[in-house]
């Protein structure tokens, strides 16, 4: 039984994409090997975003030819759309298939497994299946991929292409797919999330899409990936607040709070409106995790641009914000302006996410004492031994003594101690 590995780089679609090849090579028989150096077929879903995501990729593949020579790499993702000739040179590589081309990864897979030795077919190693193996605890799904936006710092939409929704029906039936496989908490990815449904005929809404899938059998909740804070609209947050199979987690895709540095980035909205659906979110779902990226350092960003952005994220009811400083990327609109110098976008990247820090800490600490829901990300075994990892529905990462609870499974929480690098709990049983 032929074995292989998916290394996943970059955001939560290429996440979902992973988590269903890996169910579609298990049903074709293949062996899923959760060390990649041990895999016959090494699959890399690479990631572009940043200058630091193309390092991040590159960095691995030379981890591949120093600790797995021998390895069979299939390379698929954003940096293999945007570089292809960068891949198709490397030792090992099997196959280079571009973004469009993902649909066809797992039988061009099949195929090159199938055509003989002369191929390059990898020797078979023996060992026995362990089906107890999972990619992920929490089942993944893809719903949407592209962009129609055109913010000036950004390379996706010219490697992902225009905005593309999944039908609601096929969604519902990878859903139903994974929670009939014991995933009890569903994760729903898109490349712009918010915009789903605007594509399809009928036209239909992300709060179209959520209000259906909460109500798949056997599914025990649901959360939401990134949102355009301008596209929360009423009828996502009144579902929010009344549904109890909807995480009370809410990324939002804000990047700045200055309205020239928006305006500069070529996006939509304004500081007062990301107040609104802010403060919205906060009060119709109390004790839900809020979270944000943000973009640091972009051309002409001045000192008060910066301090707009600095007082708006020290006030606004978040948890937590992931800091981006920016990288050119070759093709977009920002790419040949006049850059921040590299240290002061590092000083004001390294203050925000000490912010960050503080914010989150003072949020988890808020919930010592209380009981939270949570589902179980890793039992206790391997190098956790002893330790479970738990992931609470409002995105407080839990580390507790292992409990009875198996993996996937949702369980109650309760929260004994936030720290500074972690946050201890005990499961009740």
């Amino acid at each position: 039984m032929p074995s292989f590995s998916v290394r996943n780089f970059g955001c939560r679609v290429n996440l979902a994409e992973s988590f269903a090849w890996v169910e579609a090579f298990r049903g074709r028989g293949l062996r899923f090997e959760e060390v990649w150096r041990r895999s016959d077929v090494l699959v890399v879903n690479t990631c572009t975003l940043t200058g630091r995501a193309d390092r991040d990729v590159r960095k691995f593949f030379r981890r591949i030819e120093r600790d797995a020579p021998g390895a069979k790499i299939v390379v698929t993702g954003c940096l293999a759309e945007r570089a292809p000739e960068e891949f198709v040179r490397r030792p090992g590589v099997a196959l280079v298939l571009g973004n469009k081309e993902k649909d066809e990864l797992v039988d061009r897979v099949m195929a090159l497994l199938e055509a003989g030795p002369d191929r390059g077919r990898p020797a078979v190693r023996r060992s026995e299946p362990d089906r107890a193996k999972l990619f992920r605890a929490r089942g993944w799904v893809k719903v949407q991929d592209g962009c129609d936006k055109r913010c000036a710092f950004c390379i996706i939409p010219s490697v992902r292409g225009p905005g593309a929704s999944v039908a609601p029906e096929e969604v519902l039936a990878r859903v139903a797919a994974a929670a009939g496989r014991g995933h009890r908490e569903i994760v729903l990815a898109g490349i712009d999330l918010s915009s789903y449904g605007e594509d399809l005929e009928p036209r239909t809404t992300l709060a179209g899409l959520v209000r259906q899938v909460v109500d798949v059998p056997g599914l025990g909740r649901v959360r939401l990936s990134s949102l355009d804070p301008g596209r929360v609209d009423e009828e996502l947050v009144a579902l929010a607040a009344a549904s109890g199979k909807i995480c009370r987690h809410f990324h939002l895709s804000l990047q700045h709070a200055s309205t020239r540095m928006l305006r500069s980035m070529g996006r939509e909205g304004d500081p007062e409106g990301y107040r609104r659906v802010l403060a919205a979110l906060s009060e119709a779902v109390p004790g839900a995790a809020l979270g944000a990226d943000v973009l640091v350092g972009f051309p002409g960003e001045e000192a008060g641009d910066f301090e707009e952005l600095r007082e708006f994220l020290e006030s606004a009811p978040l948890a937590y914000f992931h800091v981006f400083s920016y990288s050119p990327r070759r093709g977009t609109p920002a790419a040949g302006r006049r850059r921040v110098p590299d240290g002061v976008k590092t000083e004001r990247a390294a203050l925000l996410r000490r912010l960050s820090a503080a914010k989150n800490l003072a949020f988890r600490r808020s919930f010592e004492g209380r009981t939270l829901g949570a589902v179980v990300i890793n039992g206790g075994g391997g190098r956790r031994a002893g330790r479970a990892e738990l992931l609470t529905d409002n995105f407080i990462k839990v580390e507790s003594a292992a409990g009875p609870a198996p993996e996937r499974e949702l369980v109650r929480v309760r929260i004994v101690r936030a720290g500074e690098r972690s946050t201890e709990g005990r499961i009740d049983v």
